[in-house]
């Protein structure tokens, strides 16, 4: 049999009735492209980019070794070169890919070309653009089925992705023998064992295994291990304000509108304003943020627009400006509220024509960059009060996100911190793998006026000062650690009128008297502690 042949009306059985599918005689299910995006970006947000890159390269491997099984099971094959061509034709059929024509096999001399791949695309919409390859599963695919149809185990590496920018994603196969050294960076992601010719034979136990935090040191030297790949504040979404902004922003992503990015300081602009850039269709160019209240007036105009040489002290030669080194890509005017009126009248100009000015030139240079706005400033009551150009602020509201306070999605509160505490764990190399019950308790409870960054803040300072394996309520910083909601500086809160006000009154007034410890504050009332934890986490979530 030839690979050009295949048919997948022909692998594919669908028992409508049992509910049952197999593929190439072995059982399958279907699954949505973007539930494995979810999936991913899941990952990422639990184990890290190090992890994740481990969990998804060992799922594809093991998904390769099955499906070129059932292939040399099932079917005979004209020549060995036709089984190789087989299996990118596969995942060609099965949508994970689109192959460039003439291209078979990552065995080749000149590799496999792919012109699409679904885990790029969803690595690109889900997390932003990256800085190495990111189609991990895949590549684990086509290691583990070149490793079954070939009799030795070949090591997959993808050297361009669409994922981090490139035009194509390509691979390149293997031995361990012929890669040399330069497989070594990428062996922590394969287990010592994954990569068995003699797949289905009981495998011998590995003499032992890589712990996540092996992995981590062993994966140091990569950018996804290292402290700068680690996401600078994942994008948790359990609450539903928090869901609504990321999917406004997903939904616009792929517009190149102007989009006016509204919340508290802290409350994760820049992240959403990353996550617009990589799932637009200008992922592969530049992301560009200026701070426009980090700058002075003079300079903050030169930095966005260039200057000419001799356009002022100190200019010594020709500068582009940032407008001009985001061609292509995307710009993020960060703070824009605190922009000055000169500057701000500039940026409308940029604005309207698509071009810009450098100071010093008379000439106007045209641009191709889509605009993003972050503020935490009420930007309407300022152009009401003549604060802020009232044009300007139209033309950068063309779509508007607002970014809830942490306050107000108490319940990505815990699942924010644990994805904190993996990386800071990670970044200062102190093994802590959660919080106490008591520390999430206090961490519940606190207000967060300064929002993602006081948590990143507070968790950092629990993992340097962690005894163990756990952070404690005595290594959260003071604030935190005494933390306990109140009714306010005035009146009581209607609650505190009823029964269930007068019982909560009780248990925070215990947690007080006992620093926060919840086990002694559960036995001075006579509760259970688990029932305790139950109520301060209603509490938290305002339902008390």
């Amino acid at each position: 049999m030839r690979a050009a042949d295949l048919d997948i009306r022909k692998l594919l059985d669908v028992d409508a009735r049992g509910g049952v599918v197999r593929f190439a005689g072995e059982r399958a299910v279907i699954l949505d492209a973007g539930a494995l995006g979810t999936l991913r970006e899941e990952l990422v947000r639990l184990a890290g980019y190090a992890g994740a890159r481990a969990v998804l390269t060992r799922f594809g491997v093991e998904h390769g070794a099955r499906m070129a099984e059932a292939m040399v099971s099932r079917l005979a094959w004209d020549s060995e070169a036709e089984l190789h061509g087989a299996g990118a034709l596969l995942h060609t059929l099965q949508g994970f890919i689109r192959l460039a024509p003439g291209d078979t096999t990552p065995l080749a001399s000149r590799g496999a070309t792919l012109l699409s791949s679904y885990e790029a695309e969803q690595h690109l919409l889900r997390l932003g653009r990256a800085d190495e390859p990111v189609c991990w599963m895949l590549a684990g695919i086509a290691s583990g089925y070149m490793t079954r149809a070939t009799g030795e185990a070949v090591y997959v590496i993808e050297d361009r992705c669409i994922g981090r920018g490139d035009d194509v994603c390509h691979f390149q196969g293997r031995t361990r023998a012929a890669w040399g050294g330069a497989l070594e960076e990428h062996l922590p992601f394969f287990r010592d064992s994954d990569l068995d010719p003699s797949f289905g034979e009981p495998a011998q136990p590995a003499p032992r295994r890589t712990t996540g935090r092996a992995l981590g040191a062993k994966a140091s030297a990569l950018p996804f291990a290292a402290p700068r790949g680690e996401p600078p504040a994942p994008l948790v979404a359990e609450s539903p304000a928090m869901q609504r902004a990321l999917d406004r922003a997903r939904r616009v992503a792929p517009v190149d509108s102007t989009i006016l990015l509204t919340g508290e300081s802290g409350a994760g602009k820049e992240r959403v304003a990353r996550l617009i850039h990589g799932a637009s269709a200008r992922a592969a160019g530049p992301f560009v943020a200026v701070n426009c209240a980090a700058i002075t007036e003079t300079l903050l105009e030169s930095e966005l627009f260039g200057h000419a040489r001799g356009a002022f002290t100190g200019a010594t030669h020709d500068r582009a400006g940032l407008f001009e080194a985001a061609r292509g890509g995307t710009l993020l005017l960060d703070e824009v509220g605190e922009a000055p009126p000169g500057v701000q009248a500039k940026l409308l100009r940029a604005l309207q024509e698509r071009q810009v000015r450098r100071v010093g030139e008379n000439a106007s240079r045209p641009v191709d960059v889509r605009i993003l706005a972050a503020t935490n400033r009420d930007l309407a009551a300022d152009a009401a009060a003549g604060r802020f150009r009232r044009d300007l602020y139209y033309r950068l509201r063309v779509i508007e996100i607002r970014l809830p306070p942490l306050r107000e999605r108490r319940e990505d509160v815990l699942p924010l911190a644990r994805a904190l505490l993996g990386a800071a764990s990670r970044r200062l190399d102190r093994p802590v793998a959660g919080f106490t019950p008591e520390a999430e308790g206090a961490l519940e409870r606190h207000g967060w006026p300064g929002n993602v960054r006081e948590l990143e803040n507070a968790v950092e300072h629990a993992v340097a000062l962690a005894r163990g394996g756990v952070a404690d309520l005595d290594d959260l910083p003071d604030d935190v650690r005494g933390a306990a909601p109140t009714g306010g500086g005035g009146g009581e809160e209607p609650a505190a009128r009823t029964l269930e006000g007068v019982e909560r009154r009780a248990i925070l007034a215990a947690l007080e008297r006992h620093g926060g410890n919840q086990a002694r504050a559960a036995a001075e009332l006579g509760i259970g502690a688990s029932t305790l934890y139950r109520k301060l986490r209603r509490y938290a979530r305002g339902a008390g």
